[in-house]
């Protein structure tokens, strides 16, 4: 088995499930760690029992002895920091969401197919159970013509850091370029994309709120000027239809799974469900997932290649499956999102034309310096 070795930009918290998830695979080694938090590196290299590390990413970038890179740093870092990694020969795997704007994850999609790399964007959904179970009823023509869809995410209370969880520059606009649609709702918006085939919006509306008291000194440390709640919703061709409730916080009671909907039947996700009608009846099955996970691995050993996002990626980096297409689908969810974004702006429904031509870089780069060590500055990637 070819060994496959990696290095790392960013070592936060999600930086920390990607090396835990690595220390489970036979043949995957993590060469190299970079981190502008010095105390953070050393104690995460510690750890993970990583040899090498960095504070500038471009020492890391110029070692010939590793065959790609993970990044995993805040979303308007994304695009810059990915773009040099392929740029420097390596292929790249990305943190989600894909950027902090569409108009930057563009540029990664375009460097990536230019440069002829591998771009592989962390979308955990698409590895579950519950997805894959969609999937076999879908091939298998029981839910009919899908006509709607519902993309929903939940939290009654958890936005990053003003309510104790994560790192106040999820909740900066600067560092993210959106909250709650960004952070969670490429998740849902992603799988259920991934299960109609990636299908682009025609036409997108919606609106993002924050309204719910927080924290004051919190708010004020992390500059909170993000969304806690999105909602939206799309058009496609033949008229299919999307809508979106993604919620860091709200007063309300749990959404439930997101649902696809059909002509014959139809699904929910998590918790899994399939709802049908036959003889005259009005019929709702469950599915013993679990055994079916089981015994469809023991008879094909390869469905382990999709257990998560990682797998996934150093299965491909081995040749061992084709990669699949993540950057075109999380391209897609950054076009879908910025449309409820742009939408909420000019207070009306925005077309596709429309989403394409106004939307601009929100990335970060340091200009001649490590990264992080001076002030961002906006970078005009083309």
């Amino acid at each position: 088995m070819k060994e496959i070795r990696l290095g790392m930009i960013g070592q936060g918290i999600i930086a920390q499930s990607h090396l835990d998830e690595y220390a489970k695979m036979a043949g995957v080694k993590v060469v190299a760690v970079c981190d502008i938090l010095k105390d953070k590196l050393e104690a995460s290299a510690k750890k993970h029992g990583v040899e090498h590390i960095y504070e500038d990413y471009r020492e890391l970038l110029k070692r010939d002895d590793i065959d790609a890179v993970d990044v995993c740093l805040h979303n308007n870092l994304h695009a810059p920091i990915s773009c040099e990694v392929m740029l420097a020969g390596k292929d790249c795997y990305c943190e989600k969401p894909m950027a902090g704007s569409y108009k930057d994850a563009k540029a990664m999609y375009d460097l990536a197919k230019e440069l002829g790399r591998k771009l592989h964007i962390q979308l955990a959904f698409l590895y579950t159970p519950d997805t894959r179970a969609a999937r076999k009823l879908i091939d298998a023509g029981k839910l009919g013509r899908i006509y709607h869809v519902r993309s929903k995410g939940y939290r009654r209370r958890g936005r990053p850091f003003v309510d104790g969880y994560a790192e106040k520059e999820f909740n900066s606009m600067h560092m993210a370029g959106g909250g709650a649609l960004y952070d969670m709702g490429v998740y849902h918006i992603s799988q259920l994309l991934y299960l109609l085939g990636n299908p682009r919006p025609l036409r997108v509306s919606g609106r993002t709120y924050q309204e719910i008291p927080m924290d004051e000194k919190r708010k004020k440390e992390s500059g909170f000027d993000v969304d806690e709640l999105g909602v939206g919703f799309a058009r496609f061709a033949d008229g299919l239809t999307m809508d979106v409730i993604e919620s860091w916080a709200i007063h309300a009671p749990p959404f439930g799974g997101s649902v696809i909907a059909g002509s014959l039947g139809g699904v929910c996700l998590d918790p899994f469900g399939y709802y049908f009608s036959d003889a005259d009846m009005t019929l709702s099955a469950t599915a013993d997932i679990s055994a079916d996970e089981y015994r469809n691995h023991q008879l094909n050993p390869e469905m382990a290649y999709h257990d998560s996002s990682q797998k996934h990626w150093v299965a491909a980096l081995r040749g061992q499956v084709p990669l699949l297409n993540t950057a075109e689908i999380a391209l897609n969810t950054m076009f879908l999102s910025e449309g409820i974004f742009l939408s909420g702006k000019l207070e009306r429904e925005v077309t596709a034309d429309e989403i394409e031509a106004m939307s601009v870089s929100t990335s970060l780069k340091t200009q001649d310096t490590p990264f992080g060590t001076l002030t961002y500055k906006p970078w005009p990637f083309k």
